[in-house]
């Protein structure tokens, strides 16, 4: 019998229980279009090296960019002109779904050699070359041969990049939200706030922002106050375990989560497993003159028969003097 109180038996059980449940959400934060803005780009380098930076391969400083964040032990990624459905002007080097696979696999190669330390790419606009599945199935046959993996930025919402990524085993996540679709300090903090909600709500979220000014100062002055419960992660801490949710309508570029009913209990996402946490060794006395030493379950089965026998808590249980758990030998 355990040598205390019966409510420090339950507080120190609750505790106990919690402890081995509660596990901080993950948030991850890219930002695109570096390599031009030097100023901006440094000021996201003086940020928590978390912070996963996508380079533009033609960028003028994307090499030296690259070269700086790799000796901080920062994430680079390459962030890859694709063709969008919309007329505007496109970077060099535009991946585009009437390529041939020889040419992606030229361009992506390039890119590759322009952005040193890069294990990663995820898409410049793109929404006409993510929604095309022989496009894809290009970019993701290329990437397969250099083990990169895949952010999808979600540029439209029927992307085909997941598809085609499970065909040829490249690794692949998608943006949940967008930081700074209008350059604004409170828009991008209003946005902070939405994927620290959504990291709460299923385990992680993956922000995509830009080196605006605007964007800069708001991060400057969030990610000092950023909840104890969010840890900041690269993107690709997100890779191990992750699914890409299936999306049957265009997403929105800024995605509210729908508010649960009042009455509908909390749901585990199918992606979210508890992490298994070592509990350690607990002596306590079974008998007198005998000790012995009991970790993880076999010390919570423990605890719960003692409180079970407890004459105090007798009256509160059921009459029934069978013991909770079948004696085992440590």
């Amino acid at each position: 019998m355990l040598k205390h109180q019966p409510s420090k038996l339950l507080i120190g059980l609750s505790l106990l229980m919690v402890t081995l449940q509660a596990s901080a959400a993950k948030l991850a934060i890219v930002i695109d279009d570096f390599g031009y803005r030097t100023k901006e780009d440094n000021q996201i380098l003086a940020l928590p090296t978390p912070i996963t930076i996508a380079i533009l391969p033609d960028s003028p400083h994307g090499k030296q960019v690259a070269t700086k964040a790799h000796q901080q032990g920062r994430e680079i990624i390459i962030h890859m002109p694709m063709k969008p459905l919309s007329k505007q002007p496109l970077e060099k080097n535009t991946l585009a779904p009437s390529m041939s696979a020889e040419e992606v696999d030229r361009i992506i190669k390039r890119a590759i050699g322009q952005v040193p330390y890069a294990t990663g790419m995820n898409n410049h606009m793109g929404s006409e070359m993510t929604s095309s599945l022989s496009g894809m199935r290009n970019v993701m046959g290329s990437l397969s041969q250099s083990n990169f993996f895949f952010l999808d930025s979600v540029t439209i919402g029927n992307t085909q990049a997941a598809n085609a990524a499970k065909e040829f085993g490249v690794p692949v996540v998608r943006r949940n939200i967008f930081l700074d679709n209008h350059q604004s300090e409170e828009e991008t903090r209003i946005q902070l706030n939405k994927a620290v909600a959504y990291a709460r709500k299923n385990g992680s979220a993956i922000a995509i922002g830009h080196p605006h000014p605007s964007t800069v100062r708001a991060l400057q002055k969030y990610l000092p106050q950023l909840p104890a419960d969010i840890e900041l992660v690269a993107v690709s801490a997100l890779l191990n375990g992750h699914e890409m949710p299936k999306q049957d309508k265009p997403l929105k570029m800024q995605p509210e989560q729908p508010k649960p009913l009042p009455n509908d209990p909390p749901v585990m996402p199918k992606d979210k497993h508890p992490q298994l946490i070592h509990v350690g060794t607990c002596e306590f006395e079974l008998s007198e003159n005998q000790t012995v030493k009991l970790s993880g379950i076999q010390f919570l089965m423990s605890v719960v028969e003692s409180l079970y026998q407890d004459k105090t808590l007798q009256p509160l249980l059921l009459n029934s003097k069978k013991p909770l758990f079948s004696q085992q030998k440590p």
